[in-house]
């Protein structure tokens, strides 16, 4: 039987989100941008559109979205070192910017691009876990931010925002048996299982990440978690909804 607890150690219950925050247009000279916040978690998201493709696109008048992902030296309890002093990107953060450009590109119909690139920048400023989810819930603000740019632009092939609906991702989890959603650092580091999930609007599922640390998890408690994050995400998209209503 799962044991029940109450409250975490934050005192949410084990269904209950962090406080989610989202600003838009944080970065004045952005195509598109936006700050998110969820809990102690802080990631700034930024846009920008490049007039040009990787090669295996060029000529096939189909645009593309790519990220990159980093963490500044004091985002996390200790100082970490800088990636550019150390002359390349942690594989971490090349692995995590693929995954939420993976994220981004589900969600928009990449032909009314044009032979146009949009970059997300993500920079994590303060983490207290679920960074990855955060920024591709940020990005997508960002991304949406740098469509209706286009779009005053004439420089989209259509009217309309080349949408395939809302995106957003957020962590769920297993901590002491008991099955939770949104996990900050402490409760990720002592999880049995980690989770992490991005969706589309309409249940349609982007990406599942989902290892066991320790005990390993049954078919069923994976539905269960599946259907927690779903919950979660369906309130992160009332909050993009509402940040996003005067260009959406």
């Amino acid at each position: 039987m799962q044991q029940v607890i109450l409250k975490r150690s934050d005192g949410r219950a084990p269904n209950q989100m962090r406080p989610v925050k989202l600003h838009r247009g944080w970065i004045k000279f952005a195509d598109g941008s936006c700050l998110i916040e969820v809990g102690n978690t802080r990631v700034v998201c930024t846009a920008t559109i490049t007039d040009k493709v990787p090669p295996f696109l060029a000529g096939s008048k189909t645009g593309w979205i790519t990220a990159e992902y980093g963490m500044i030296p004091r985002s996390g309890v200790q100082r970490s070192e800088r990636e550019s002093k150390r002359g390349r990107p942690h594989e971490r953060s090349i692995e995590i910017g693929r995954i939420i450009g993976r994220a981004l590109r589900a969600a928009v119909d990449l032909s009314a691009l044009g032979e146009r690139t949009i970059i997300i920048d993500c920079d994590v400023l303060q983490s207290d876990g679920g960074t990855r989810t955060a920024a591709i819930t940020g990005g997508f603000v960002a991304l949406v931010e740098a469509l209706h740019k286009m779009r005053e632009q004439n420089l989209l092939q259509s009217k309309t925002l080349p949408l395939f609906g809302f995106l957003a991702a957020i962590s769920v989890g297993i901590v002491d048996r008991v099955e939770m959603l949104d996990l900050n650092y402490e409760e990720d580091a002592r999880s049995s299982v980690d989770m992490n999930v991005a969706m589309l609007e309409g249940g349609k599922f982007v990406e599942i990440q989902a290892t066991a640390e320790g005990t390993p998890f049954t078919h069923e408690q994976l539905f269960r978690l599946l259907s927690l994050a779903r919950a979660g995400i369906e309130k992160l998209f009332e909050l993009q909804r509402e940040v996003l209503k005067d260009i959406v």
